[in-house]
C-alpha cells in the first residue's frame, strides 16, 4: 500500500478461513489498563479531536478501485450523540467523484505495540460497502506495505452481512494471500447492532474477539516463514467506510445511501 488499503494488491482479495487454525477457547486473563481512548463525547457535530486523529485525504482508489473521495469535512466525519459518524455520500465531489467518506487514523499520534485494541462499532451495510477498523506498521512510510504488516481488527462487506473477518498481511502473504479467519453471527446480520470488536496482541500471537468471543489466533508458526512475522513493532490505528473495490464490488441498485459507521468508542489497554 503506497497511501491506501491494499496497495500493490492484484486480483480479487481472496478471504482465507483457515478452518484448520486454532483459536483460544477462551478469553484472556491477564488483567488490563486502559492506557488510551476516545469515547467521542464531544458536542453534536463536532469534528474530531485532532490530538488524537488525523484524516487521510485523496482519492484515486486506493490501491483497491475504490470509488471514493476520503474528505476532511464535517459532512463525512463527525461526532454525534456519543458516537464518531463516518459517513459515506453518494454526490458529485471535485468534479470526478460520485462518493465521499471519512478515514482517520493515530499515525504519529498515538503507536501501541502490543495490548487490548478494541472498538464499540455498528457498521453501515449494503452491496458495496466496506467498513473496517484495523491497523498499520508505523514503519509504513520507511519500509511500505505489506513489508509493515496490517492488521484488520473487522472487516465486512455489503455481500456478506453475516460475517466479520480478522486478517493480517505481511511479506508474502498480503492481497488476496491475507492469513486470516471469519466470524459468522447466526441470528443476526453484523449491521443490526453494536458490537465490540477487539484484539488481544502480545509478542508471537493476535488473537480476534466479536463481543468477548474469541474466534481465531495466529502465530508466526502459522506462516510459511515465520521470519516473516512483521508484528513486533508499534501499529496505528484507523477507522474508515470504502465504497465499492475490486474485494467487496461496487454499489448498485439495492444500495441505499447515505451509509454511516457508528463509532462508540475506541480504547486500548495493556497489561498490568
Amino acid at each position: 500500500m503506497i497511501t491506501g488499503r491494499r496497495s500493490l494488491m492484484a486480483g480479487i482479495f481472496l478471504f482465507f478461513a483457515l478452518a484448520g487454525l486454532p483459536s483460544s477457547s477462551h478469553a484472556s486473563e491477564k488483567e488490563w489498563r486502559l492506557v488510551w481512548s476516545d469515547e467521542f463525547n464531544g458536542k453534536n457535530g463536532s469534528g474530531i479531536d485532532t490530538s488524537k486523529w488525523v484524516f487521510d485525504i485523496g482519492g484515486s482508489g486506493w490501491g483497491n478501485q475504490e470509488l471514493q473521495y476520503y474528505t476532511h469535512r464535517l459532512q463525512n466525519v463527525y461526532q454525534e450523540n456519543g458516537c464518531l459518524v463516518i459517513k459515506a455520500i453518494k454526490e458529485t465531489y471535485k468534479d470526478n467523484w460520485n462518493y465521499t467518506s471519512g478515514r482517520i487514523k493515530t499515525k504519529g499520534l498515538f503507536e501501541p505495540k502490543y495490548g487490548r485494541i478494541e472498538a464499540r462499532i455498528k457498521i453501515p451495510s449494503g452491496q458495496g460497502i466496506w467498513p473496517a477498523f484495523w491497523m498499520l506498521g508505523n514503519d509504513f512510510d520507511a519500509v511500505n506495505w505489506p513489508n509493515c504488516g496490517e492488521i484488520d481488527i473487522m472487516e465486512n462487506i455489503g455481500i456478506e452481512p453475516d460475517r466479520v473477518k480478522g486478517t493480517i498481511h505481511g511479506p508474502g502473504y498480503s492481497g488476496s494471500q491475507g492469513i486470516g479467519q471469519y466470524r459468522i453471527l447466526t441470528k443476526t446480520k453484523v449491521a443490526d447492532d453494536f458490537h465490540v470488536f477487539a484484539i488481544e496482541w502480545e509478542p508471537n500471537e493476535i488473537r480476534w474477539y466479536v463481543d468477548d468471543i474469541n474466534y481465531q489466533s495466529l502465530a508466526p508458526e502459522y506462516l510459511v516463514e515465520p521470519s516473516s512475522w512483521v508484528f513486533d513493532h508499534p501499529f496505528f490505528i484507523i477507522l474508515n467506510v470504502a465504497v465499492g473495490g475490486v474485494w467487496p464490488g461496487y454499489p448498485d441498485e439495492t444500495t441505499v445511501f447515505p451509509q454511516q459507521m457508528l463509532v462508540d468508542y475506541v480504547r486500548v489497554f495493556n497489561w498490568m
